[in-house]
């Protein structure tokens, strides 16, 4: 950089009539330019650009829908998980995942038998501001074989009370290779969410999840 610049300082001078001040201003501007600092400005930039971030909570009876969160959370960038207990604003999250059991089988509302029963009737109708346009993703987890009629019912209550609030559903996943009777998390033949059944198909829980958050990420979930 110096020797280009000692060079261009040098026809400018035999050549042309530049006045100093100018040359001083060419100087200045040449030697403040660094590819190095260039590439470093881009990368804040283009970093800040893309620093989202996804809450997941949860909450359990059992643990068993705690370790789907943990599954969740090995692969995917998230703040958490959470016990939906713990949670009272959600404004700093730029998308949700969400996870519930089913306890109260058959149930119209309060059906996890968790902190969500409270939580979704008594928290979240305060959150609206903070939740409207944002994408959130729920995953259930219920027993598709010892309670067939109502499997992750729970689910399906989470979905209803968060667009209910302005959220934007994202996530919906196929009934096909499950065993269950009904379900009140169906919607248009799909499941409003991720389906688990850790009592009966622990070993395809973890798939299950790797392949729901690549869904995710092609539907516009900010990861």
């Amino acid at each position: 950089e110096i020797i280009l610049l000692t060079s261009v300082s040098h026809v400018l001078r035999t050549h042309l009539p530049v006045p100093a001040m100018m040359l001083t201003m060419l100087a200045t501007a040449a030697l403040s330019f660094s590819p190095g600092s260039y590439l470093t400005r881009s990368r804040v930039l283009a970093s800040s650009s893309i620093d989202m971030k996804i809450g997941l909570i949860y909450s359990t009876t059992t643990g068993n829908t705690e370790t789907i969160a943990g599954y969740i959370a090995a692969v995917a960038p998230v703040d958490g998980p959470h016990d939906a207990a713990d949670i009272s604003d959600v404004s700093q999250y730029d998308g949700l995942i969400v996870g519930a059991p089913t306890w109260h089988t058959g149930a119209d509302i309060e059906r996890s038998g968790t902190s969500w029963d409270d939580w979704l009737y008594n928290t979240l109708p305060g959150l609206k501001d903070a939740i409207n346009g944002k994408p959130v993703a729920c995953f259930g987890v219920g027993d598709q074989i010892g309670y067939s009629d109502n499997f992750c019912d729970a689910l399906g209550e989470l979905a209803d009370c968060f667009e209910g609030a302005g959220a934007k559903l994202v996530g919906f996943t196929s009934p096909d290779g499950y065993e269950h009777t009904d379900s009140k998390a169906i919607r248009g033949g799909q499941f409003c969410g991720l389906a688990c059944d850790e009592d009966n198909e622990a070993d395809k829980s973890e798939e299950r999840v790797n392949k729901w958050i690549e869904q995710l990420k092609k539907e516009g979930m900010p990861f």
